[in-house]
């Protein structure tokens, strides 16, 4: 504002002064286009197409389970925290990974052709035909078959390029 209408401003009464400023948002608003105005709900609408709608199986009284501790280390990160693990004779298999109660790090739903992968280390999250999957989540959709073979093993260890998994159960 210039001095002029500083001053004026000041000495205004205070419904002059909401006049004021209705009327520089009105002036200073551009108009928005319907479709403009809609496209969040579309954006919603189709994001809703992209879950997944592949059926695991659930978890059974047959399927082995194991909990545990998990040292995740890359080049840039370095994580200890509680695991559990399921999985079937079917190679039905699901990992959660977590840092104390409360804090899940990432969760793997994972069959012998489809894979879902959510939470903090997943980023945005994932799911589709694991051997599709992207390339950051690759090595924790390898542990499934590192993890059915070694079953009856106390540690377990695994390492995809730069990426370690140290198991203890």
């Amino acid at each position: 504002m210039s001095n002029n209408l500083a001053a004026v401003y000041r000495t205004a009464p205070v419904e002059a002064k909401i006049h004021f400023w209705t009327r520089a948002i009105k002036v200073n608003r551009p108009s928005v286009h319907p479709i403009i105005a809609l496209l969040p709900l579309g954006i919603c609408l189709t994001s809703c197409a992209m879950l997944s709608r592949h059926q695991f199986t659930e978890p059974a009284r047959d399927w082995h389970s194991r909990n545990g501790q998990l040292l995740y280390r890359a080049p840039k990160t370095t994580l200890i925290g509680e695991v559990f693990i399921r999985f079937s004779k079917n190679g039905d298999f699901e990992l959660t990974f977590s840092k104390g109660p409360g804090v899940t790090l990432l969760i793997i739903r994972q069959d012998t052709s489809f894979a879902e992968v959510r939470g903090a280390l997943a980023g945005p999250g994932w799911s589709g035909p694991a051997n599709q999957a992207p390339k950051r989540l690759r090595p924790w959709l390898e542990l499934r078959d590192q993890l059915i073979r070694s079953q009856d093993r106390q540690s377990v260890r695994y390492v995809a390029g730069p990426e370690t998994f140290l198991f203890r159960f």
